[in-house]
């Protein structure tokens, strides 16, 4: 299927539970269904009530078939805007049909129409097939790069120090 004859939609406030749906069939791909805590009131609170992300759904004849969740961070030295893509996922029984490359050029024309100086995203280091999906897109990884993260008891514990 080509990228010209895809649909696309937003999601919609009572999207949450099939957000949620593919959020844990990535969650089972990465190993890490463990992990998932969302729920649907969650994501509701958190993409339409505070506005802190989008989803953006590929359709095919009206069926959900894939989607990105992404939001906007920012880049001190361009000094503008970009948008972070913090999930992709096509239904298994979808892909080799063009759905990934077609979210991912959705998302490019959203970051070029909102202006944003760009587009990026990580990847789990075993994910050999995405990594050259991506490559193979031109994305090129940022190895001189490592992300650190602070959550639960260390985030509770650097929002309490005090010098």
């Amino acid at each position: 299927m080509g990228e010209e004859n895809m649909e696309f939609r937003y999601a919609k406030r009572e999207d949450c539970g099939l957000v949620l749906d593919f959020i844990r069939e990535l969650a089972a791909y990465e190993k890490m269904s463990d992990q998932v805590v969302a729920t649907p009131e969650l994501l509701e609170e958190w993409i339409f009530d505070k506005q802190k992300a989008e989803v953006v759904f590929a359709l095919e004849e009206g069926r959900e078939v894939g989607f990105a969740l992404f939001f906007h961070n920012f880049s001190t030295f361009l000094g503008r805007a970009g948008i972070y893509l913090e999930d992709l996922f096509v239904l298994p029984q979808y892909r080799g049909r063009g759905y990934g490359k077609g979210l991912l050029s959705k998302l490019a024309r959203i970051t070029v129409e909102r202006g944003c100086g760009r587009l990026e995203w990580c990847c789990l280091d075993w994910n050999t097939p995405s990594i050259e999906f991506y490559k193979s897109l031109g994305a090129v990884p940022l190895e001189e790069w490592t992300i650190y993260r602070l959550t639960g008891e260390t985030l509770h514990a650097m929002a309490e120090y005090q010098q």
